[in-house]
């Protein structure tokens, strides 16, 4: 694949035998940028276990401090006595119904789908079509709730679910290239920290393999895995 002008340039800033600190990698963020717009800031993280297994198939959310950066487009499958509430709570979509019927239909324009546990038995028919978009609601993300508000504030105020995927790997969105360097080593931390937490006792040896840092469309910084243990 042909590069352009500004991925060459974004090359010779990058030294890819370096290991770079989280603060380092998040200086460098703006300077590696490739697209004319606000590019998102991506973290992957290489973990030691096996997805393959229930307890290593890491999951779990982080409410980032800075936020992605981006507004979340939240439709909130309830009863017509939860819709009030959902409303107020700045929820995008409301309903129940009609949405199943839309998303069978294959639409599927928004980023968080939350619902209460008594509509759960109209929702499961949807894996198909939400499962492979991760817009599937779960108990575990806290997208299974009966407190629809709180749940709504909590992703219109940064929180970010992420799970491990079938090679190991999380990848996760903690910001844009507009942000400040020091927000986004912040909410770097942050997830990092929350994936430590879910370490399971049964995975042997080392638990983070391996990080990196990119823009959009930019070469990848390698970050030191330290950075996973503060």
């Amino acid at each position: 694949m042909k590069l352009s002008k500004k991925r060459k340039v974004a090359e010779t800033k990058v030294d890819a035998a370096k290991i770079y600190s989280l603060e380092e990698a998040s200086k460098l963020m703006k300077d590696i940028n490739c697209t004319k717009f606000d590019s998102s800031v991506d973290l992957h993280v290489r973990l030691g276990v096996d997805p393959k297994k229930a307890d290593q198939a890491i999951r779990g959310t982080v409410t980032l401090p800075h936020g992605t950066g981006k507004t979340k487009k939240v439709l909130v499958l309830c009863t017509p006595d939860k819709e009030a509430e959902a409303k107020a709570a700045g929820a995008d979509f409301v309903g129940l119904d009609e949405f199943v019927a839309k998303i069978e239909g294959g639409w599927t324009d928004v980023d968080v789908i939350i619902a209460t546990p008594s509509v759960m038995p109209k929702i499961g028919k949807l894996g198909k079509v939400l499962g492979p978009r991760n817009l599937m609601p779960n108990p575990k993300t806290g997208t299974v709730t009966n407190d629809v508000a709180n749940a709504v504030n909590d992703v219109k105020g940064g929180k970010i679910a992420f799970k491990v995927d079938k090679t190991g790997i999380i990848h996760a969105s903690i910001g844009r290239v507009s942000f400040a360097p020091q927000k986004i080593q912040e909410n770097s931390q942050e997830l990092l920290n929350a994936i430590v937490r879910l370490k399971p006792s049964s995975s042997k040896g080392t638990y983070v393999r391996g990080i990196s840092m990119a823009t959009s469309m930019s070469p990848g910084l390698y970050v030191d895995t330290k950075s996973a243990s503060n």
